[in-house]
This record gives structure tokens, sequence and C-alpha cells, in this order.
């Protein structure tokens, strides 16, 4: 397994869930990295992983593969409802 790196964004932006009541698990990103129950492709090479947050919120992972290391670029909690009509 690579090395998952945390961008300064992305914990910048796990705090600022955690000041909205909306506490994210470092492991549950990386779980949600390793083993999503959904995968995009995005811009510019980036990858999308999903996986259920609760009945209601889905947690979407953001980042990119280098040949070393992953790097976890974002992550934001989204509605079911809006990422999972496929």
């Amino acid at each position: 397994m690579k090395e998952i790196r945390f961008s300064d964004h992305a914990q910048l932006k796990m705090e600022v869930l955690a000041r909205h009541e909306v506490s994210i698990d470092p492991d549950f990103v990386i779980e949600t990295v390793c083993s999503p129950d959904k995968l995009e492709t995005g811009e510019d090479d980036k990858l999308i992983a999903q996986k259920h947050l609760d009945e209601n919120l889905v947690l979407r992972v953001v980042y990119r593969e280098f040949n070393a290391f992953i790097l976890l670029i974002t992550l934001y909690p989204g509605r079911r409802s809006r990422y999972e009509k496929d």
C-alpha cells in the first residue's frame, strides 16, 4: 500500500467540518480511498472516492495518485441523493 498524505487543504477542511459538527476521522478518509463505494475520474487525472457517511450523506475525497504516494487534495460531505443517482 502506498503512503497516503493529507494536503494542508485537506487537513484544514477536516478542521472546518469539525467546527460545523461534522467530525470525520482521518482513518475513515483513508478507508474511503482504499475501499470506496464509488470511484470517479475527475479532471486533471484526479480521482474522487466516495463512501457512505450515514443514511443521508456520503464522504467524497478528491486525490491524486503518484508513483510513491497518494495525495489527498480535499474532502467534503455530500447528499447521497445528489451523488448516487446511477
